[in-house]
């Protein structure tokens, strides 16, 4: 069984999406728009969304009048969004649209992935809910030189430091490129 990552950039402060849901800030961020592949997790198998992030992706890349865009990132890899929404889907994506709460889907999403990892690539809050379950091994973190008034928060969750081990600290291009190990409450 693989890892579940929660692997995503954020500001300096904290926020991984503006008060638009954008990440028009990230994109502006030297080679923001084109991340070195030692920023992205290489093990994952499976992806996973919240309905906010899936939306943001598709529009930003129109991705419904495009699909063929939307393996540029997911690639043939199953996607899971996590929705209470009906939403579109591009034509010969493999997305798995599922509701309720993380630990209900967790099954499905680690059958998909084999012995792949699992990468949530966002929220904040989705990732919270895999923590909150005990599901979340590894937080990534690519900090960008950038700082927002406000927006969606990296991980609104309180997680002290006795739960964290820095796994990996080093400078990407612009970013700070930050490992932790998630461990259990117990630990």
């Amino acid at each position: 069984m693989g890892r579940i990552l929660y692997d995503t950039a954020t500001t300096a402060n904290g926020f991984i999406a503006d008060e638009e849901n954008s990440l028009a800030w990230l994109f502006a961020v030297e080679d923001g728009d084109t991340p070195d592949d030692a920023l992205l997790p290489s093990g994952a198998t499976v992806l996973v969304e919240g309905s906010t992030t899936y939306e943001w992706v598709l529009a930003e890349s129109d991705i419904l009048a495009h699909p063929e865009r939307w393996t540029q990132f997911h690639g043939d890899r199953p996607t899971f969004v996590f929705t209470t929404r009906d939403l579109p889907r591009p034509a010969g994506a493999d997305i798995r649209f599922v509701r309720g709460p993380v630990a209900s889907v967790l099954p499905d999403i680690r059958e998909a992935a084999g012995d792949g990892d699992v990468w949530i690539v966002g929220g904040g809050d989705l990732a919270g809910q895999f923590l909150d379950v005990g599901a979340l091994d590894e937080i990534a973190v690519s900090v960008a030189p950038v700082f927002l008034t406000g927006g969606a928060p990296l991980l609104p969750r309180r997680l002290e430091s006795d739960r964290l081990r820095l796994v990996s600290a080093e400078a990407v291009g612009q970013f700070a490129r930050l490992v932790y190990r998630v461990g259990s409450a117990a630990d």
